[in-house]
């Protein structure tokens, strides 16, 4: 996708919306994990630097059109202070004369960030008076939230049909790993997907089958692949009505698709359950599979070596409980370890790669869930498509 971008634009004197994700989880009143923000800083200080007046626009949580306290983004605004050399200003509401006149009164060099945009439901339903409305505020608008690109709502699709609409840093970085470096991939190009569910993965799957030379499967779907295999899953998690899907998967796949070799079992759903290593075959009635074996991360590891590009996306095994967090943490360091390009496609994955503490071997953590997996999906997402094309 070759959007406009920050750089293509003149933004000195002018007034710039711009829409981030500050969607942080907020704990007593106050911002609990910065990520997020972090995220946006290069942005924001490139414009500051440039000579324009900022006016953000972000939602949080999801209040479904109300107004709530606890979804307010006035924390945020105040925690933004302590990161920026700039006056950070509030507004209670994106909407009326409160941000008509905020936005009014801004200065060049100043940041004004207005309250959650999912307090109006016109938000999500991608309201054009809405849009019209927030646009009415700045004379440019800069998209920089990629985790909301997946969806059309009016602060990033509706805005972007009323002015000129280019992509910030961290939303081009984005395009540059999970659109071009992914299309263009340098091979070996091995896959890795975890999580919960085939079912939502299938997609992913079917789309990475067709563009890598290898796609590891691991976390609660490969039991799926092993229940679709004739192996008694006794207690483990099993989705029945995907069992179909993962035949039809193993036999387009062949030995493209790399199921597990061990696994580790548990005696119940907890993080000091008697647990212990089986090979692949059934689960003995009272015991369920929480992980991945160390044999099946040496497996990974030795396919990873070669590799010149790893896509990561989803957990190996229920990695909030330590015992069964190895699997994910081995596969981590494995592709932290490979001399390749590695992307991190967003959701679990990106919290296991922070607590194994490897974020800074990798060259690419995505700041988006859904989107991301709609982009490896090979879906064009409406946030992006609605950006000026050079």
């Amino acid at each position: 996708m070759n959007k406009k971008t920050l750089k293509d634009i003149d933004v000195k004197g002018k007034k710039v919306l711009v829409r981030v994700d500050f969607n942080v989880p907020i704990q007593d009143g106050k911002v609990a994990d910065d990520t997020r923000i972090r995220a946006a800083l290069p942005t924001l200080k490139y414009l500051l630097d440039e000579g324009a007046a900022l006016i953000l626009t972000s939602h949080l949580g999801r209040p479904k059109g109300e107004a709530k306290p606890e979804f307010s983004l006035a924390p945020v605004a105040e925690y933004l202070g302590s990161l920026v050399d700039a006056p950070v200003k509030f507004a209670p509401d994106c909407l009326g004369d409160v941000a008509k006149n905020a936005a009014a009164e801004l200065k060049t060099g100043e940041i004004l960030l207005l309250e959650n945009t999912r307090f109006h439901a016109g938000e999500t339903k991608n309201d054009p008076a809405m849009a019209a409305e927030l646009a009415s505020l700045a004379d440019v608008f800069v998209n920089d939230a990629f985790g909301t690109a997946h969806r059309a709502h009016a602060s990033n699709v509706g805005v972007s049909e009323k002015l000129t609409a280019v992509a910030g840093f961290l939303l081009e970085k984005e395009l540059k790993y999970l659109g071009e470096r992914i299309a263009n991939a340098e091979r070996p190009f091995v896959a890795i997907i975890g999580g919960a569910k085939v079912s939502d993965k299938i997609g992913v799957i079917n789309n990475l089958l067709e563009k890598t030379d290898k796609v590891l499967i691991g976390g609660g779907m490969a039991n799926t692949f092993f229940k679709a295999q004739g192996y008694e899953m006794a207690d483990s998690l099993v989705e029945a009505e995907a069992i179909d899907t993962a035949k039809d998967l193993l036999a387009k796949a062949g030995d493209k698709l790399q199921l597990p070799v061990d696994m580790v079992v548990a005696d119940a759903f907890a993080g000091d359950a008697n647990f212990k290593t089986i090979p692949v075959g059934n689960v003995d009635a009272g015991w369920r599979v929480l992980d991945v074996g160390e044999a099946t991360v040496n497996a990974y590891a030795e396919i990873l070596k070669s590799a010149k590009t790893v896509v990561w996306n989803g957990p190996m095994g229920v990695f909030e409980f330590p015992e069964f967090a190895k699997g994910t943490f081995g596969v981590a360091k494995a592709v932290a370890a490979a001399d390749a390009v590695s992307i991190i496609g967003g959701g679990d994955s990106v919290s296991a790669i922070n607590k194994s503490g490897l974020q800074d071997q990798v060259s690419h953590i995505s700041t988006g869930g859904g989107a991301s997996l709609e982009m490896l999906e090979g879906k064009v997402l409406p946030g992006l498509a609605a950006l000026a094309d050079k």
